[in-house]
């Protein structure tokens, strides 16, 4: 194999900026689209290697290792740790050509829904921009009709091999292949769609059915859902982070809904019948005469299915009676007749007791 330096027509101590401009004067005389010749063709296959060896900090230092085409000098006592990375590194790289077929990456989106939704599941079609597979080449790569070709310069093995004189002698060294870039082939004719990747960027749609029970902070996994891979490689996966929306009326406590129900004092003297709009459908409550605010009803099995398992949570409804603020000249006058009827006690200091929320939330915990 001929020196890379003699190939790029540079000195051993030449810098980087000197091989760049050498190489790139060099690609510009040889490329195929300016010189079609066989013979310039594996020239600038010998060029594009050399540079890449050379370019590299790494690779330079241990290609000097072996002097090229020159003896062994002072550069290759580079100490017992480049020796070591010689044969043990060699060892590792040396399993043939890598894949351009690789597996996907992972997506996560974030997904709203509401509290009616999460009661009973729900279906959604979502609308994801992500990486598909090219439909042009089929995640091949290479434009239709034409295949990837066999690298001239590593024979198909994606690794170089060459001897390295180091302190315990000539050693054979592997690295991977500068012009194919350790793949063993290198794409001629790549696909116009994808330019050569083997996927694109599309939307596309993803249909998603979200389980009754979810919550806030709730991640579900969809294996094969995420970003095509390039060159036809599997998809990864893709994840939903659930938030779900505040409700106007109704708020969660675990798999159970809680509501407040506003009460008529006369109502809750007396008694009555409501009717509660539940998120999935009527429920009729019964208030017995003398409720007080923040009792809690309960009613069974009314709340959000449960994630795991079967069976629902309870519909828990706290009563708050209203105390009314403007009354007629008629009203006033009943109310006073019930209050001497009733002989009401003064207000008197008593036990303290806490607000109307802190204790509907004591007996909503229990």
């Amino acid at each position: 194999m001929a020196d890379h330096y003699e190939v790029l027509g540079v000195s051993r101590d030449a810098t980087p900026d000197e091989i760049k401009k050498a190489y790139r004067r060099l690609a510009r005389e040889l490329h195929p689209d300016v010189n079609p010749g066989a013979e310039a063709s594996e020239r600038f296959k010998q060029v594009t290697h050399a540079y890449d060896v050379l370019s590299d900090p790494k690779q330079r230092q241990q290609y000097d290792l072996g002097g090229g085409q020159g003896g062994f000098n002072g550069a290759g006592f580079g100490g017992f740790g480049d020796i070591f990375e010689t044969f043990f590194g060699a060892a590792q790289t040396s399993r043939g050509p890598r894949s351009r077929r690789e597996r996907g990456q992972d997506a996560l989106i974030r997904l709203e829904v509401t509290l009616d939704e999460v009661v009973f599941g729900t279906h959604r079609e979502l609308e994801v921009d992500t990486a598909v597979t090219c439909e042009t080449c089929h995640g091949s790569c290479c434009r239709p009709g034409t295949s990837p070709v066999t690298c001239d310069i590593c024979g198909g093995t994606g690794h170089i091999q060459r001897a390295v004189r180091s302190l315990l002698g000539n050693v054979m060294t592997s690295s991977p292949c500068g012009s194919c870039r350790g793949y063993g082939t290198i794409i001629a004719t790549p696909c116009v769609t994808c330019q050569g990747q083997g996927r694109v960027r599309a939307r596309r749609t993803v249909p998603v059915d979200v389980p009754a029970g979810v919550d806030t902070g709730v991640r579900l996994q969809m294996p094969g859902s995420g970003e095509a891979g390039p060159a036809g490689g599997p998809n990864g996966d893709l994840y939903l982070e659930v938030k779900v929306k505040n409700h106007e009326v109704f708020s969660r406590d675990g798999d159970d809904l809680l509501c407040t129900l506003e009460v008529q004092m006369t109502d809750a003297v007396l008694g009555t019948n409501a009717t509660v709009a539940a998120l999935d459908g009527d429920v009729d409550l019964e208030l017995k005469p003398g409720v007080q605010s923040g009792e809690v009803l309960t009613v069974r099995d009314r709340g959000i299915t449960h994630l795991r398992g079967g069976g629902r949570g309870d519909l828990k409804v706290a009563v708050h009676v209203i105390t009314p603020t403007k009354l007629s000249h008629k009203e006033r006058e009943l109310v006073q007749q019930l209050a001497k009827a009733r002989k009401a006690q003064p207000p008197q200091l008593g036990h303290f007791q806490q607000g109307l929320f802190a204790r509907l939330r004591d007996r909503f915990l229990g």
